[in-house]
């Protein structure tokens, strides 16, 4: 057993030490040259036909579900835990200055996570019985024809759903509640249990109609808590900005270190939250995105765009914002403890009930949006008569996850989480020119719709 927990440590030292984020954020610049920084330059168009267009049932084309319910799905499976404890981590180890390299991973993550959505529309299958599956298993197949590295992917996604996506979010809830209303573990693992088997045993369709109303409920709710407490300390904001662009490129941290060190950890930890976070890169998103309702992949990868935004541009920055207007950061805390500290800093006792109801939506979102993407990683791997089983096998491993334990299989899953990024980014790079020319191709469509 210890043999095995170091060499997984080595693998995930790997899988998610400079080489990987190198590589991730490498890939999105490289995207964003090749399609004119578009994600940036038309951000204004994006949120015009995504937010503004959010409720609309004017969907045309071919899908499963609306694209408002695609994206909800993809967002009710990337904003998580992350968005709360991840920021802490990576402002208590990185200091300040690792969240304005978090929103550098973020901008240019927008890119990898457009060229994933529109790969995963173009190259979707609609099933003999009428659902559309996707994802980046179907664009390396389909696309590549590199049918064994779409097999890696697959493999990786569907284990590591059990991990990521469900025992260490179960568990997050879990410790949450117990310290906070003094709920016994195994309690939440079982209510959140049954009400992930309602909800999953209905597949995509039920899972969006879910999403679509749950993911800006909790949004909203997060979104609106840390606005409270930020205009609270509305006087702070001015330093707090100060505190992230002074600090990006010399290094300050809460538990210091020399500069050299410190301005690598705030890189590090900046892109890492950042990528793990949103997600742009690592493939999950796409999956979800396939099943959309939409007459051109571009125009769902639009919400690919929107989905970035919204995950690390606008709730990550709240939470970065609020631990450092109130000015926590240097207590010493760090994870969901120093965002708790951060929210009762400004509203004693409803501050932390805030963060610890956050933490019960966007975790529990999670579990619903990484059972779909696990479940057609093993659809692709075994045929549709794997869905059922998949299903009735994720929902026990939620209670498991709960009450505590198998700190291995976590860890283990971490890393097949980082791996499925590998197979994923290298169909990325390869079908770059397929985004390109659809890009182009709609754009074209659009102006000369504008013109008429």
């Amino acid at each position: 057993m210890d043999q095995l927990m170091r060499l997984n440590e080595i693998i995930n030292d790997f899988v998610w030490g400079p080489p990987m984020l190198i590589l991730l954020v490498g890939t999105g610049v490289y995207l964003t040259l090749r399609t004119n920084f578009f994600s940036i330059t038309k951000l204004g168009y994006i949120l015009k036909n995504t937010l503004l267009k959010m409720f609309a049932k004017e969907d045309k084309g071919e899908g499963e579900v609306t694209a408002f319910q695609a994206v909800a799905t993809a967002l009710a499976a990337t904003v998580g835990t992350g968005n709360i404890a991840g920021v802490a981590t990576a402002i208590s180890i990185g200091g300040p200055g690792a969240v304005f390299w978090m929103w550098v991973a973020a901008l240019f993550g927008m890119t990898t996570k457009f060229a994933e959505v529109v790969l995963a529309v173009q190259y979707r299958e609609k099933t003999d019985d009428g659902r559309f599956v996707g994802g980046p298993m179907y664009y390396i197949t389909n696309g590549l024809n590199l049918k064994w590295l779409a097999y890696i992917f697959a493999f990786f996604g569907a284990l590591a759903a059990f991990g990521i996506g469900n025992m260490v979010q179960s568990n997050s809830i879990a410790e949450s509640l117990q310290v906070t209303f003094n709920i016994p573990k195994l309690w939440t693992g079982i209510f959140l249990a049954v009400f992930a088997a309602i909800v999953v045993i209905g597949g995509i369709k039920r899972i969006g109609q879910v999403t679509e109303i749950f993911v800006p409920f909790m949004a909203a709710f997060y979104i609106l808590g840390g606005l409270a407490i930020i205009i609270m300390n509305i006087s702070h904001v001015p330093e707090a900005f100060g505190l992230i662009f002074g600090s990006a490129f010399t290094g300050t941290a809460a538990i210091g270190g020399f500069t050299g060190s410190v301005l690598k950890q705030a890189m590090r930890y900046g892109v890492a939250r950042g990528v793990f976070t949103n997600e742009a890169g690592l493939g999950s998103a796409p999956i979800a995105h396939a099943a959309a309702t939409t007459d051109h992949p571009v125009r769902q990868g639009l919400w690919g765009v929107f989905e970035v935004f919204v995950d690390t541009i606008v709730i990550c920055s709240i939470t970065a914002l609020t631990i450092l207007t109130t000015g926590v950061w240097k207590n010493g805390a760090t994870g969901a403890a120093l965002t708790t500290e951060a929210f009762n800093a400004a509203i004693p006792t409803v501050g932390g009930w805030i963060v610890s109801i956050g933490i019960l939506l966007f975790a529990f979102s999670t579990i619903l949006g990484w059972e779909y993407y696990g479940e057609r990683c093993a659809e692709y791997l075994f045929g549709p008569k794997v869905n059922i089983f998949y299903r009735i096998l994720y929902i026990p491993f939620i209670v498991v996850g709960a009450v505590g334990g198998l700190e291995l299989l976590w860890d283990i899953a971490d890393t097949l989480n980082g791996l499925m990024a590998i197979p994923n980014l290298i169909g990325v790079a390869l079908l770059s020119g397929v985004v390109i020319k659809l890009t182009k191709e709609f754009f074209a469509k659009e102006n000369a719709l504008n013109n008429k």
